[in-house]
């Protein structure tokens, strides 16, 4: 017999974190277990249509702000139409189930570090983080009559230092109901097996105490992979097999160019490094690449290629090293400029002799000029005779003297004195005399001003002002930061990033673009997009396209696709999509809802690596068989995500006796 466990999703959004749950397998031992999704609630219409092609289940589409909460949000009243959502409500989108485990993922814009602190505390997203307790109300009220034996909730790290009053306020929601809960921070990227992805997400999960008593282990942490272990399985950028979410997006000639010059594992601060010269790069030159072998030079003795209609040496290898040339003495045969060797004759001495009309210049040997000689500012090896002295001005008059510790003393400006040596004479000025020691006691820290601590020593006293540079002034601090200059804005870093194909990416946001994170990839592998058209010159600056460059490592530095972005939250395996017997095999495209890359962005960014949450799902689907079994203990390999209570903690709540 097989155990069925429910789950619930609360924002579900497009469905990836409950697809992640279908996919789990909660069997344990000799106990059957199967995951099932009963629904979930969201208020995005597009991304309801999505849950249900990826789970197979309704998404009901419910609005959970308030009507205060919509108006501080929105800044207008509601269309007509519109109410406030009710438990009621929420036991509708769950088909008149219970869940087990009921799992959300609130907005976590309020929260997030893209966006600015003074920002989040506005109305607007002070409204949309009170949807936190709101929610976890209005799902503990619509299940109250069989509660959930485990809830998790999912968001962003930053919101237990910015959110930290809505967590203490869930705390207690919950602690009502009677769970208890943990609070960790996770790389799902970690927790799927198989992501090339690092997402670090705050999990706090609560533990229904009397219905769950168990451990709840942590899910098993695996090894991260890089993007090109999951991309290589997709086809290529603007590949018809991956459908209209597989298209390059066309951006400006000049964003290519710049995408081609950051180094793999680097972002914009790679241009740093280019020289350019009036608006030009001063060092590199774009080619296009043409046709096979433009400005070819064939071999006398090997065969040439195909002959073309427009057979130009600019389009081609349509040149050849003729070896048959025997230079004339004509002009029109080369002669302009040439230099005729010291030991060979000349040619015919015609009427016009300029070195433009022929080749009337000579490699002359001779030395000739004034009396200066050869030997002008020579310097004379300290073991080599000298030169003629002689009356002319700049003549070889240098020696490499090895002298400089000669006996005596040195006079020149700010003499530095040797701490084992004797200084020189104390004199009425500052710049010579017994002017410094290289002292080379430093017996504690040092005193002076403008001091940098070493960043594992403490630092000198905290003064009221460091104005002076003394006290605790600075540190070498060897954390690594952005390079920070003139007109830069913040710190968040990594535009016009590149990711190179051995590395996993960065966590997939909802508004990845090329240009505000590392969200382009060094992609190694040949062929790809065409271009549509010949272009007979270079594009100008703005002009919108798609192109190919290829970058100085030998790869071509382009933006994720969207279906990648998909791929590496693991919406869709590549490797089982793309398979001869697979969907994409069978020429079916995966498209989320809407035809606009912005909107699958969004909805992508959003989402749970589906990865992620079957590893999740695994463990707590385990966890509720253990519980239905009557197992109270179970050995773990991994951490204990939520402990129970001590005993005397829970005789005191159970009893009211301590």
């Amino acid at each position: 017999m097989t155990e069925i466990v429910n789950h619930f999703h609360v924002c579900g959004g497009v469905g990836s974190g409950a697809a992640g749950f279908n996919d789990a397998d909660p069997s344990i031992g000799p106990v059957r277990g199967k995951m099932r999704c009963i629904g979930g609630v969201d208020n995005d219409p597009r991304a309801c249509r999505d849950f249900k092609r990826l789970t197979g289940v309704e998404q009901a589409c419910i609005d959970l702000f308030t009507l205060g909460m919509y108006r501080r949000f929105h800044d207008r009243m509601p269309p007509p139409g519109w109410r406030e959502a009710t438990p009621d409500d929420m036991r509708k989108a769950a088909h008149g189930l219970f869940p087990h485990i009921v799992f959300t993922s609130m907005p976590c814009k309020g929260f997030s570090g893209l966006l600015s602190a003074q920002k989040s505390t506005t109305d607007k997203y002070r409204a949309l983080n009170e949807l936190v307790p709101r929610a976890m109300m209005l799902t503990m009220e619509a299940f109250a009559d069989d509660l959930p034996g485990l809830f998790i909730f999912e968001n962003v790290p930053r919101i237990a230092s910015r959110g930290r009053p809505l967590l203490d306020e869930v705390d207690k929601l919950m602690g009502y109901y009677g769970y208890i809960g943990a609070e960790t921070v996770h790389d799902c990227g970690e927790l799927g097996d198989g992501l090339g992805q690092s997402r670090k997400r705050m999990l706090k999960v609560f533990r229904h105490k009397k219905k769950v008593p168990p451990f709840l282990y942590e899910p098993h942490k695996r090894r991260l992979h890089a993007v090109g272990d999951i991309l290589r399985h997709m086809p290529l950028p603007g590949d018809a097999a991956g459908g209209p979410m597989h298209r390059v997006p066309a951006l400006q000639w000049k964003t290519w160019v710049r995408l081609a010059f950051v180094e793999a594992g680097s972002d914009w601060r790679s241009l740093n490094k280019l020289a350019v010269e009036d608006g030009k790069l001063r060092d590199f030159l774009l080619v296009p690449d043409m046709r096979s072998g433009p400005l070819g030079v064939r071999r006398w003795e090997e065969p040439t290629g195909t002959v073309a209609g427009e057979s130009l040496p600019t389009n081609g290898a349509f040149s050849v090293a003729d070896v048959r040339f025997d230079q004339s003495a004509k002009w029109k045969d080369g002669q302009a400029l040439g230099v005729r060797r010291w030991g060979e004759h000349t040619g015919t001495v015609a009427g016009q002799t300029g070195p433009l009309q022929g080749a009337y210049s000579v490699a002359d040997v001779r030395h000739q000029g004034p009396a200066k000689h050869s030997n002008e500012f020579r310097i004379v090896a300290w073991g080599k005779a000298a030169q003629a002295v002689t009356s002319a001005h700049g003549s070889g008059q240098a020696v490499a003297d090895p002298r400089p510790d000669r006996q005596g003393k040195l006079f020149s400006k700010y003499p530095v004195t040797a701490w084992s040596g004797a200084t020189g004479t104390v004199i009425g000025g500052d710049d010579m005399g017994a002017y410094a020691v290289a002292d080379l006691r430093r017996d504690g820290p040092t005193f002076g001003k403008y001091a940098v601590t070493a960043y594992n020593e403490p630092a000198g006293t905290v003064i009221a002002g460091s104005t002076t540079g003394q006290g605790a002034f600075a540190v070498a601090d060897v954390r690594p930061g952005m390079q920070r200059t003139k007109g830069d804005h913040y710190l968040t870093g990594g535009h016009y990033g590149v990711v190179p194909w051995e590395s996993s990416s960065g966590a997939v946001s909802a508004s990845a673009c090329h240009d505000n994170g590392p969200w382009s990839l060094a992609d190694p592998r040949a062929g790809g997009v065409e271009p549509e058209v010949e272009v007979p010159a270079m594009p100008a600056p703005s002009d919108k396209l798609v192109c190919r460059i290829q970058s100085l490592d030998g790869t071509w530095h382009r933006p994720f696709t969207t279906l990648e972005l998909a791929a590496l939250q693991s919406l869709i395996d590549p490797e089982e999509w793309f398979a001869p017997d697979g969907p994409g095999g069978r020429g079916e495209a995966f498209v989320l809802d809407g035809e606009s890359d912005q909107r699958w962005r969004e909805g992508i960014g959003n989402a749970v690596p589906r990865k992620a949450a079957k590893a999740i799902g695994t463990v707590m689907g385990q966890t509720i068989l253990l519980a239905r079994t009557g197992e109270t203990f179970v050995l773990g390999s991994t951490p204990i995500w939520v402990r129970p209570l001590a005993v005397a903690v829970s005789v005191a709540q159970e009893g009211g006796v301590a």
